[in-house]
């Protein structure tokens, strides 16, 4: 959200406050009035008293902690193999469990590389199979079976 938008939420906050206190007298009518639980109408009192009107604007619903995440460690050693060995998803939970004794599944291989965006290798470091890969064009006499196409003026 933007800051207008944070703004204009707490002001819709403190206007339902003040319609409880000063029209209506009731909680629960003003809570029925506008649609909102008194729960969230006692957390909205609540922080108005404690922080005033800066209490009132939306607040991150992020965890503080994630204790399941993958660690920082395996999360790099992903990164490294993706760099420097170009590896896929599947070939580096291989890799990592061969070993490194870490067991992480290729989908969350894949969803760390995407966070990073590294879930794309470039066309020139994609593994290509042994019959497209590039040759080299190497004869014994110079010139040796050349063909030219030629086009004409139009």
């Amino acid at each position: 959200m933007t800051e207008r938008e944070l703004a204009k939420a707490a002001a819709k906050r403190l206007a339902i406050l003040r319609h409880a206190e000063e029209v209506t007298g009731s909680v629960a009518r003003t809570c029925r009035y506008y649609g909102i639980t008194r729960q969230a109408f006692y957390t909205w009192k609540r922080r108005y008293e404690a922080e005033g009107a800066d209490g009132l604007r939306d607040r991150s619903k992020r965890p503080k902690t994630s204790p399941r995440a993958t660690h920082t460690e395996v999360v790099g050693k992903i990164l490294y193999l993706r760099s420097n060995y170009h590896f896929g998803p599947q070939k580096i939970a291989m890799y990592l469990a061969r070993y490194h004794d870490v067991e992480i599944s290729n989908s969350g291989v894949w969803r760390i590389l995407k966070r990073v965006d590294m879930n794309r290798l470039s066309a020139s470091q994609r593994h290509k199979p042994h019959d497209r890969r590039w040759k080299r064009y190497e004869k014994p006499l110079p010139g040796h079976q050349v063909q030219i196409d030629v086009r004409g003026p139009r």
